[in-house]
C-alpha cells in the first residue's frame, strides 16, 4: 500500500510539473529581432538594431546610427548603443517599455563662427560615452512584423565641453521582423 501510494504522488508531482513546463513554453516563442529605423533617413542617416528576449518582460539589445549624408544639419557622425528594455505589455515582449543606454559616439567638435557667418569645426570629431534613459511602445504581429516607437535621452559623461552639445537624443520609429 505504501509503495502504491508513494508512486501516485511520484506520478502527480512529475505531471503537475509537466503542465506548468507547458504552460510557461510557447513552441512558437521568438527570442531574436532585427529593426530599422524609418526617421533616420530624414537626417541624412541610417539606423538598424538587434534585439534578444531574455524573458516574456526584458530583452538586451544594440543599435547603430551611422550618418551617410554630411549636408544635412546633423552633428552626430555615429552611435553605437547598447541597451536594456523592461517591458510592460500583457504579450511576449511587447507593449509599453522603459529602457536604460549607454552609448559610444562621435560629435562634432565647437563650431566657431567668424564675423561673415563662415563656420568652421575646432574638433573634427569628438568622442564620448553617454549613459541615458528612455521609452517607448511596440507591437508584434503575428506574423512577427514589429512596429515600435521610442524616444531616449541621455548626457555625454566626459568631453561634453569639447562640443556644443552635453546631451544626447534618440528618436526611432522602426520597423522590423521577429524570428
Amino acid at each position: 500500500m505504501k509503495k502504491n501510494f508513494l508512486l501516485l504522488i511520484i506520478l502527480f508531482v512529475f505531471c503537475s510539473v509537466n503542465a506548468q513546463n507547458e504552460t510557461d513554453a510557447n513552441p512558437y516563442q521568438k527570442n531574436n529581432e532585427i529593426k530599422l529605423n524609418l526617421i533616420s533617413p530624414l537626417f541624412g542617416a541610417v539606423e538598424a538594431g538587434f534585439e534578444r528576449h531574455l524573458n516574456k518582460n526584458s530583452s538586451l539589445g544594440i543599435s547603430a546610427f551611422f550618418v551617410y549624408d554630411d549636408t544635412k544639419d546633423e552633428d552626430t557622425n555615429y552611435y553605437v548603443s547598447p541597451y536594456y528594455r523592461y517591458y510592460f505589455g500583457k504579450k511576449y515582449a511587447s507593449g509599453f517599455f522603459v529602457e536604460g543606454f549607454g552609448m559610444f559616439t562621435s560629435i562634432d567638435g565647437k563650431k566657431i563662427y567668424a564675423a561673415d557667418q563662415i563656420t568652421f569645426t575646432e574638433n573634427k570629431d569628438v568622442y564620448d560615452v553617454v549613459l541615458g534613459a528612455g521609452l517607448g511602445y511596440k507591437i508584434v504581429t503575428k506574423k512577427g512584423l514589429v512596429f515600435e516607437a521610442n524616444a531616449a535621452y541621455g548626457k555625454l559623461l566626459f568631453n561634453a565641453d569639447k562640443t556644443d552639445h552635453t546631451v544626447v537624443a534618440k528618436f526611432g520609429l522602426s520597423i522590423g521582423y521577429r524570428f
